[in-house]
């Protein structure tokens, strides 16, 4: 098993974004974007630095976080840290109440990044109304434009 992006190491940053978000339930698909957002915040227009380099393969980057987070969250729910409600907008998780004397018991430098850009993504994209989705809009948009670079003249044919 590799120590990089193991269910522990993705239950833990989603369990910082879900303790951060407490008591709002979050669904898959929403902690998929934050998790991403978290480690890339330097792409997000104001955000700090990135945790983790960028990575040519952007987009597939998404689909493979979204089974690393499942499998994080079952980790979480096993642990107690974490529980999940049948709502009429899908299976939502949340932080459980021993989640913040968990995370505030851990003392590694790279927790306490977590943490900050967490509190910043919060602040910045969980605003009442917002879709967390409409802040990543401008990622993918740049993975677009990147892409679209990187193709000489954009499949068109030179004349």
């Amino acid at each position: 098993m590799s120590p990089l992006n193991s269910p522990l190491e993705v239950g833990v940053r989603a369990l910082v974004l879900l303790a951060e978000t407490f008591p709002r339930r979050l669904d898959v698909a929403q902690l998929v974007y934050l998790d991403h957002a978290m480690l890339h915040s330097g792409d997000l227009d104001g955000g700090p630095d990135s945790l983790h380099p960028d990575l040519p393969v952007g987009p597939g980057e998404l689909g493979l976080r979204r089974r690393l987070i499942e499998q994080g969250l079952v980790v979480l729910m096993r642990a107690g840290l974490a529980d999940m409600a049948a709502t009429a907008d899908g299976f939502l998780y949340g932080a459980t109440d021993e989640a913040a004397s968990f995370l505030d018991v851990l003392e590694a430098p790279y927790l306490g990044q977590l943490k900050e850009r967490a509190e910043w993504l919060t602040s910045a994209y969980m605003h009442e109304g917002t879709d967390v989705r409409d802040g990543m809009k401008q990622i993918t948009q740049d993975w677009t434009d990147r892409s679209r670079a990187d193709v000489p003249n954009h499949g068109e044919e030179e004349i």
